[in-house]
């Protein structure tokens, strides 16, 4: 029997970020390297990335990471762990060409891994396992699944995929392997939950195409599509849509304008004219009703654009009117709020707007019935459901359930849980270290609650500064105190709260200057906790309270210099 190991380290009780791994014997196996991008609550966070703790202090014993798709859930923090853990990377050809782009967008062109290309053919023999691959269906060519192969049984991590009958041999899954791998008995199944709540099936690709197509021909201006940049399935419907409704094709920014051509050049793409995509300079030559405006990002950053294009602040393109925006993806239902206020701002400059969601029902990610399927292919002994919000993996343990598995055989794991294998019972035995790391800029790490707690008040309340020179020597204060706000109050129109914080601060300073025992920290936090409380009575609000408090120390005062304050 094999000593093995499951822990998660992202990709459970959330939807994104997937990183898992896989110990077997003295060898760790990484199963993807993904991102999360922020909610609105996280201010001024460009990403969370997993925390890597474990795989650091483990970095030797770390044989390979393995990817199944080049989306950013699943590839996009490599950059950042490949900074901390030296060790080869395994994908499809499109997967590592869509690694290395992602990588330079962030700035890490220092990083040189050893990138080695699989197909669904592919087997690597290592000391303690053998990895093998097998073809999904995703929104993304050249996706696969993972299998490590135990003396115990195959450890198999789906990725996300679905079950499409109709799709292009780029697209199809590997039926043959799928029933292949469960006929040599799985150990463990870690299988994609996104969409196991979901109430409908998903509709082919070719009713999506169509869809698309009337709406292009429909159409009588120019149409905005919005989409998120790696549906590279969608961004090829829209390429065929054009070309049908003879319509030319522009790309609002340069980053999908690279992934498209890196996806055409490794044949994921087929352009169905070569005149087809026309720079985006030439856009104003070009009669309305032949244009088609392709504007892409990750997640919100599509409606981001979108607003920009709506307040006439895209550097490329406005809405006029007459303009139809088309959100040919769906949004998650974090983003509601976010759309409707998008499209608000889009109709006020005199377009229209059409979603792709209300008239159909299309994702990336398997439905319930496709989800049991998959587990009756693996018939796995212990399933662990991953890629998910918790009710997700919930709802998928249920679907297990429903096909026999019992409270034991099923697994709903948090971030840091360890399942491990002994003579072939699982049972949860511990955690590791884990959890969310944010990144910002060129910063990893070290943004926590603190500063976007500070971040928070400061976009609600605002913030206020008071400034002031002392000499500790002569026991004054020299100058001051100067009080600015920004995002709290009108300074013209609160001239009695400002003198009276001002004359606060005054008392304040004084106080510690008569002390014999003077010390700055003390000093700051009096200044922010007696007029941060005193702000809060006056105003029911909690500004960012910033003192500045400047010394002389070579100071030389005056004959005529003129008191700090007004006598009395």
């Amino acid at each position: 029997m094999s000593k093995i190991k499951i822990i998660p380290l992202g990709g459970v009780r959330e939807d994104g970020k997937s990183l898992f791994v896989v110990e077997v014997e003295e060898s760790i196996f990484v199963l993807d390297c993904g991102l999360l991008y922020p909610e609105e609550g996280l201010l001024g966070i460009d990403a969370v990335i997993p925390d890597f703790t474990y795989l650091k202090e483990n970095a030797h014993r770390v044989v390979g990471i393995f990817l199944t798709h080049g989306h950013d859930d699943a590839i996009g923090a490599l950059a950042y762990l490949l900074e901390e853990v030296d060790a080869p990377v395994f994908g499809t050809k499109l997967t590592l060409e869509f690694a290395k782009l992602i990588a330079k967008e962030q700035g890490k062109t220092d990083v040189h891994p050893d990138f080695i290309e699989v197909d669904h053919q592919t087997e690597i023999e290592f000391d303690d396992a053998t990895v093998s691959f097998f073809k999904t269906t995703h929104t993304i060519p050249d996706s696969v699944g993972i299998a490590i192969h135990t003396p115990d049984g195959a450890i198999v991590y789906t990725g996300d995929f679905k079950f499409s009958p109709s799709a292009s041999p780029l697209y199809q899954t590997d039926f043959d392997r799928l029933t292949q791998l469960g006929s040599q008995g799985v150990l463990a199944l870690l299988s994609d939950s996104a969409s196991a709540e979901s109430t409908s099936e998903n509709i082919s690709g070719m009713e999506v195409f169509e869809s698309i197509t009337e709406t292009f021909m429909n159409a009588e201006g120019r149409v905005i599509v919005s989409s998120v940049g790696s549906n590279i399935e969608r961004i090829q419907q829209v390429l065929n849509a054009a070309d049908i409704s003879k319509r030319k094709v522009f790309f609002a920014n340069g980053y999908v304008y690279e992934m498209v051509d890196i996806a055409i050049k490794l044949g994921k793409i087929t352009l169905p004219r070569k005149d087809l995509i026309v720079d985006i300079q030439h856009l104003d030559k070009t009669p309305s009703n032949e244009v088609v405006i392709i504007q892409t990002g990750n997640v919100g950053e599509p409606l981001s654009q979108l607003q920009r294009m709506a307040l006439n602040r895209h550097r490329r393109v406005s809405i006029k009117e007459g303009d139809l925006v088309y959100i040919v993806t769906t949004p998650t239902t974090a983003m509601e709020t976010v759309v409707s206020k998008t499209k608000n701002m889009i109709y006020r400059a005199g377009g229209l707007v059409k979603e792709l969601a209300n008239d159909l029902k299309t994702s990336g990610h398997g439905t319930p019935n496709q989800l049991q399927l998959m587990l009756n292919f693996m018939r796995p002994k212990y399933f662990i459901p991953v890629n998910g919000e918790f009710r997700a993996q919930r709802a998928h343990g249920a679907l297990a359930k429903q096909l026999g598995y019992q409270d034991n055989e099923v697994f709903v794991l948090d971030i840091g849980d360890i399942v491990e294998f002994n003579n072939g019972k699982a049972a949860l035995t511990g955690q590791v270290e884990a959890g969310n790391v944010l990144v910002d800029g060129s910063g990893v790490g070290d943004i926590g609650n603190v500063v976007l707690r500070d971040r928070r008040i400061l976009s609600e309340d605002g913030i206020f500064v008071v400034v002031a020179t002392i000499s500790r020597r002569l026991g004054k204060v020299l100058v001051g105190p100067q009080i600015t706000s920004r995002g709290f109050v009108f300074m013209k129109a609160s001239t009695d709260l400002i003198k009276a914080c001002s004359d606060m601060t005054l008392d304040i300073l004084e106080d510690h200057l008569d002390r014999k025992d003077f010390e700055w920290g003390l000093l700051k936090s009096d200044l922010r906790e007696q007029i941060g409380k005193y702000l809060f009575k006056e105003t029911k609000r909690r500004p960012v309270v910033l003192p500045i408090i400047m010394e002389a120390s070579n100071y030389q005062p005056s004959k005529k210099e003129a008191p700090n304050r007004p006598n009395k």
